[in-house]
């Protein structure tokens, strides 16, 4: 019914990832680039650069596609985001394009690059129209990687994509300035978006990916309290809307389910405890869909 594009490279092992835990998973040899998908909505699949797929899904090659936002904008690709996934190639997150130069520079601030500089970037439409809101008229090179080893012999100035920029301080380079973050998104052509047949398939497997993306922040817990204890466990559990509390059989205690934020269980689980719930289990979820 649909054809989707999923991205090669470093976001490869996330997207896999994603539709194997959304029950999609993709089913390929080490150099298929035409794996398949048991699931009667999708037909076709194919694994590409992410820099094509925005325009291949405007023209209409595939119905839906994977792709980092700042590939849409650096293509000018006219797709519709029809969510945003937030994972990078190392889990959870955005990123970034940013400017840096080299530590011996003596500049902080990406408006104090001279005129002249020569940039290397994988982004040269973004980077462009960067510098010419910053009225700065620099030298462009076009980079087809490893853009943070230029510096400072070839280029002065590279301007390249982030998660935590640890790369390029250990390539002995400083961040002066942020042209835009980036998110993972799911795109789809616009005439396919308009097919009601299509449309309900896109929004069916939206809804799978979406809800492994959220259950990938959240985990369930279960444990069991005393009934002397019950209101004390309860007023400290946080939840997504009230915890499920069903009474266990043949005595004063009580058994509780609740979801909860997993970058808070850590502290939570030690505060549950002292306040009297027992048989505490921190449960993965899979998906989570609202």
């Amino acid at each position: 019914m649909i054809s989707i594009a999923l991205p090669k490279g470093s976001l490869e092992e996330q997207t896999l990832q994603v539709f194997r835990d959304a029950d999609l998973e993709v089913r390929r040899t080490d150099r298929d680039y035409n794996p398949t998908i048991a699931d009667r909505r999708i037909e076709k699949v194919k694994i590409l650069r992410p820099q094509e797929i925005p325009l291949y899904v405007q023209m209409g090659y595939f119905d839906l596609g994977i792709s980092g936002l700042d590939w849409v904008m650096e293509s000018g690709a006219d797709v519709i985001e029809v969510a945003d996934l937030s994972y990078s190639k190392t889990g959870e997150g955005n990123v970034k394009i940013v400017i840096a130069v080299h530590n011996s520079e003596e500049i902080d601030d990406a408006r104090a690059i001279r005129p002249g500089s020569r940039v290397t970037t994988e982004y040269p439409n973004i980077t462009r129209k960067y510098f010419e809101s910053l009225g700065i008229d620099v030298h462009l090179f076009t980079s087809y990687g490893a853009s943070e080893a230029k510096v400072p012999d070839l280029m002065d100035v590279v301007v390249d994509l982030t998660e935590t920029g640890s790369t390029l301080r250990k390539n002995g380079l400083k961040i002066i300035g942020e042209i835009m973050e980036s998110h993972t998104a799911l795109l789809a052509n616009k005439d396919a978006w308009e097919d009601p047949e299509k449309r309900a398939a896109i929004e069916e497997i939206t809804t799978l990916l979406r809800g492994v993306i959220e259950a990938r922040r959240q985990v369930l817990l279960s444990m069991n309290v005393p009934g002397e204890s019950l209101d004390a466990v309860i007023g400290i559990l946080p939840a997504m809307k009230r915890p499920t509390v069903g009474q266990l059989h043949g005595i004063n205690y009580f058994s509780i389910q609740t979801v909860v934020q997993k970058r808070t269980v850590n502290e939570l689980i030690p505060r549950l405890k002292a306040a009297g719930a027992e048989d505490i289990l921190e449960i993965p979820i899979t998906k989570i869909v609202k």
